[in-house]
């Protein structure tokens, strides 16, 4: 009987460090899905996941960044897509909510739908701008946690993909892309710094549907210029920070740049047929380029990461016979690296812009 006792005994015992073991596994497997603490912009302490599944973003260039590290986290858009972006994006990203976003042009975020979406972290961009303190201020009131990025030039851009890898759980894939940003801010310094004073290429950036609407050499919205050793042949202090400095046509005649970079299909397709432009070097010379734009613009507008592509591109368009790039595989790789998508050579070169 007293061994009957024991054998029930010991099962019970078994049972109970079982059970304390579950429970044990249950609440450590609770605590970690409970993620990390963090200190947001604004000095608030907030518990997020280790992985975060919903992350919004107040301007387009830290959405695609974001949308660079993992599409899936992405609870939002700041407009909606456009047509010519959709076949090189995910479908899950083309039907998330538009939930706005501060990007000049009196755009403004919708926050009641930010409040319904609820995401876990939003991410703004701590860009020199006159609206910053306004940002500031309505970010400072939501309930979830803000962080900031520094993204004033291209300069800045490996140091955000390292710290949003880090701080939204994608580590190593922040290190990836940061990784690509530094090789190639590396091989346009070396390109502009082989490049004499008195032989860089005369640039004019033409926006606008007249062309007649251009950057100051030391806006960031022209920064690939000077990146890779170009000259911008305006030179002034911007006006306003959203740039689209009006000028006349004289003005760039009398300038007479060696290469023209278009924003505008509708001016690049009439500039090679319009006898006053066709005073101008660029065009006569046949050096006129229309600035990809898919499925962000590769130079500006918004001044994303796809800048690291168009920073080869204009470097191919300034200096053809020193920076020997193949452009195709250079494309090929980038639309890998970054948007996880396979080109072909075919798809590439309808990408890419260089002659009339």
């Amino acid at each position: 009987m007293r061994g009957r006792t024991a054998t029930v005994q010991g099962m019970w015992n078994r049972f109970f460090w079982a059970l304390t073991f579950l429970l044990l596994a249950v609440l450590g497997s609770a605590g970690s899905s409970q993620g990390r603490e963090i200190t947001d912009m604004f000095g608030k302490k907030v518990s997020v996941h280790d992985v975060p599944r919903k992350v919004y973003s107040t301007s387009p260039p830290v959405t695609y960044m974001l949308y660079a590290l993992d599409p899936a986290m992405l609870a939002g858009l700041n407009f909606p897509v456009r047509p010519w972006e959709k076949r090189y994006l995910r479908k899950s990203m083309q039907s998330l909510p538009v939930l706005g976003g501060w990007f000049g042009q009196g755009a403004i975020p919708n926050l009641e739908m930010i409040l319904k979406i609820n995401p876990e972290i939003v991410v703004t961009s701590s860009q020199d701008s006159a609206m910053k303190t306004k940002v500031d201020e309505v970010m400072k009131r939501m309930p979830m946690p803000v962080i900031s990025v520094s993204l004033n030039s291209l300069a800045d851009y490996p140091g955000a993909f390292s710290y949003l890898g880090g701080v939204l759980g994608r580590r190593a894939r922040g290190e990836e892309l940061a990784a690509y940003t530094r090789k190639v801010l590396a091989q346009m310094s070396a390109l502009a710094a082989s490049i004499p004073p008195g032989k860089r290429v005369s640039v004019y950036y033409a926006e606008g549907v007249d062309g007649l609407s251009t950057e100051c050499d030391s806006s960031p919205h022209a920064e690939l210029i000077p990146l890779v050793g170009g000259r911008n042949v305006h030179r002034c202090r911007s006006s306003n920070p959203m740039g689209m400095e009006k000028v006349g046509f004289e003005q760039v005649l009398l300038s007479n740049p060696e290469v023209i970079l278009v924003m505008e299909d509708v001016f690049y397709r009439k500039i090679f047929s319009d006898p006053l432009w066709q005073r101008i070097k660029a065009v006569r010379n046949k050096r006129v380029y229309l600035i990809p734009r898919e499925p962000f613009n590769w130079f500006d507008r918004p001044p994303s990461f796809m800048r690291l592509m168009g920073a080869k591109w204009v470097a191919g368009c300034l200096y053809p016979t020193i920076y020997r790039a193949d452009m195709v595989k250079e494309t090929q790789d980038f639309f890998r690296v970054f948007l996880q998508v396979n080109l072909t050579p075919q798809e590439v070169r309808a990408l890419i812009h260089r002659q009339q």
